[in-house]
């Protein structure tokens, strides 16, 4: 049986009755294994790492002694390894933990790498913080990092060492993602545009033929496809993160580039920019402040997935979804 949670600004609401956890808290990011489905793992801005173990019926802070910061930004479970858990933070530090989420250790460097003195997020110009943590499925010691704003990353030892931003890739990294089937792939949701890596984020291409609004948030690719990908996006960055004044889209990858992918979706006026999320049948999610979303058809068309929605919920932006 399928476990969603969903991570709103202020609450994290558990599975599809929609019970609300951790209200009050500014919540960042959530992350979940299939193989675990009831540890689950929950960033905030404001309070740091909190872990359940027991679905989200409780919680409790972990890593308060290692972590040097209360902004948790980003965090991920390794695909073939659930005890092997990520968490990234602001100002951008990597941090690791090999038991599930028990005891945690720094992955040191990744601020001392020489762009990270042109590393700033517009809305706090002091710093900068890490948006996402991508582990490559085929090799645990492999981890793609995008920064906001400033880099992509990519370390191939466990964090041990860091290969600062090649030429061409992103600037502005806000997900990532791979495939399973595709050695090498890697694929980026940019403020900067959309781009693509078939080397291990040695090299990019940037297919944008279609996609009329480039100032991308969130990528998905369908399992058993790597060419079959989802995309939401906006003109800007107002645009992405402002309901209910956003005016935001999802787009679908086909053969002749970029087509939209709204039929069955609110919008694009008062849309805030989807958090999108594919399960390992190929069923993708877009959480929207107006609701959590489903496709069945490669995200041609969306219905409703009948998540309760508090009305208090329709002017926050989504901040992470975790299907286990």
């Amino acid at each position: 049986m399928t476990t969603i949670y969903v991570a709103m600004a202020d609450a994290l609401l558990v599975g599809n009755s929609g019970t609300c956890r951790l209200d009050g808290h500014d919540l960042e990011c959530v992350a979940a294994h299939p193989d675990v489905p009831e540890r689950l793992f929950v960033g905030s801005f404001d309070a740091g790492l909190f872990r359940s173990t027991d679905g989200g019926e409780t919680f409790e802070r972990v890593g308060r002694d290692v972590l040097d910061a209360d902004a948790v930004m980003a965090l991920a479970v390794d695909p073939g390894d659930p005890s092997l858990v990520w968490a990234g933070t602001e100002p951008s530090a990597v941090y690791r933990s090999t038991d599930g989420g028990e005891m945690w250790e720094p992955r040191p460097g990744i601020a001392e790498l020489p762009s990270a003195e042109e590393w700033y997020f517009p809305p706090r110009p002091e710093t900068h913080h890490v948006r996402w943590i991508e582990p490559d499925p085929r090799d645990p010691d492999r981890l793609y990092v995008g920064i906001e704003a400033g880099a992509f990353v990519r370390t191939d030892d466990g964090g041990e060492t860091w290969r600062d931003r090649p030429e061409g890739a992103r600037i502005d990294n806000h997900t990532l993602a791979t495939h399973s089937a595709a050695p090498g792939r890697v694929y980026t949701a940019a403020g900067d545009g959309y781009a693509e890596s078939t080397d291990g984020g040695e090299t990019w291409s940037y297919p944008q033929e279609g996609l009329d609004h480039r100032y991308c948030w969130s990528v998905a690719v369908d399992p058993d496809d790597p060419d079959a990908v989802v995309v939401s996006s906006a003109s800007g960055a107002r645009a992405a993160h402002s309901p209910p004044d956003a005016t935001s889209y999802v787009y679908r990858r086909t053969s002749d580039g970029w087509q939209r992918s709204m039929d069955g979706l609110p919008g694009p006026d008062g849309l805030a920019r989807a958090v999108l999320e594919v399960d390992s049948e190929g069923r993708f999610y877009a959480l929207t402040n107006r609701g959590l979303f489903t496709s069945t058809d490669g995200g041609r068309t969306w219905r409703d997935s009948g998540l309760p929605w508090d009305e208090s919920l329709l002017s926050q932006t989504p901040r992470g979804l975790a299907i286990a």
